[in-house]
């Protein structure tokens, strides 16, 4: 009987420290309505078949005259100069302009902007863009989501993306993989909109995402340090316990990525308040169409 009691007080405590752990920012949360108004276009409007790839000034254009909000990934070159690119390594996406079958190796990181400018994306002429001509794009004409790129702990994409954040005067909100990123916004600039990326790590790629971190991640198990303002989860994965948690217990903002289909997307609608999309056009630029 004794150790019956010891052990539900033992699971008592457990699930309260687990609840804690994952809980959101509850206090002064920044008003989610003007970002839950458009449906945002996956690396902005793009197709990489075509003259308008992903991460490229043509996409973002795009993705404006269509009414779309922005999401996009912004890393740094060796000489500190923010960027717009989603992997780390150039090999996907990157080409040389006069040889577009050789590879190309190393990390953005590895080159500085200029050197960067000698590479095309994909099959188009277009060039890595910078942050700043980015932002000067826009302008302000649609809501923008802006993934920082954080490797381990080199956090200083967050202090040379906020030199040109600071000014700007649209609607943007950030967000990040590595909590980090995260907390450095909250640390410096908590008034900034701020969102943990997540995923079920070890159901998609089980042999690249293994050991206590992922499982820490999946669990959503910083939120104790970083307070997010929104999850942006994994579409496919709905019913993950802790995203589930903060939604429905602590009434936390959750992000769809990537939707790739209108079926899709009436279907994140059940469990997700914001939606970013790809692969299709969806019928409707607005949140009306649920």
């Amino acid at each position: 009987m004794l150790f019956f009691k010891v052990l539900c007080i033992f699971a008592a405590v457990v699930a309260i420290l687990y609840l804690i752990m994952i809980m959101p920012r509850m206090m002064h949360r920044p008003d989610r309505e003007k970002f839950t108004k458009v449906l945002y276009a996956h690396r902005g409007l793009h197709d990489n078949n075509t003259d308008a790839p992903e991460n490229s000034m043509a996409a973002f254009k795009k993705a404006v005259e269509g009414g779309y909000g922005i999401e996009c990934d912004v890393q740094l070159t060796r000489d500190g100069i923010p960027v717009i690119f989603h992997d780390f390594t150039l090999k996907r996406v990157a080409r040389y302009e006069n040889d577009r079958a050789a590879e190309v190796k190393g990390k953005v990181i590895d080159y500085t902007y200029d050197e960067l400018q000698e590479l095309v994306l994909l099959g188009s002429n277009e060039r890595i863009p910078k942050f700043e001509d980015f932002l000067k794009m826009v302008d302000g004409r649609v809501p923008l989501i802006i993934e920082l790129k954080i490797e381990l702990k080199d956090l200083r994409v967050c202090g040379e993306v906020w030199k040109f954040l600071k000014d700007y005067k649209g609607v943007y909100c950030i967000e990040s993989f590595n909590p980090l990123g995260v907390w450095w916004f909250k640390r410096n600039h908590p008034d900034i909109m701020r969102g943990q990326l997540s995923d079920e790590f070890h159901k998609d790629s089980p042999e690249e995402f293994k050991g206590i971190l992922y499982f820490v991640l999946t669990g959503l198990l910083f939120n104790f340090l970083t307070k997010p303002d929104f999850i942006a989860f994994n579409r496919k994965y709905p019913k993950s316990v802790s995203m589930q948690l903060c939604r429905r217990l602590y009434k936390c903002t959750c992000a769809a990525w990537t939707v790739k289909s209108q079926e899709q997307l009436k279907e994140a609608a059940k469990d997700f308040d914001i939606f970013i999309f790809d692969s299709f056009i969806p019928e409707s630029g607005s949140r009306s169409i649920f």
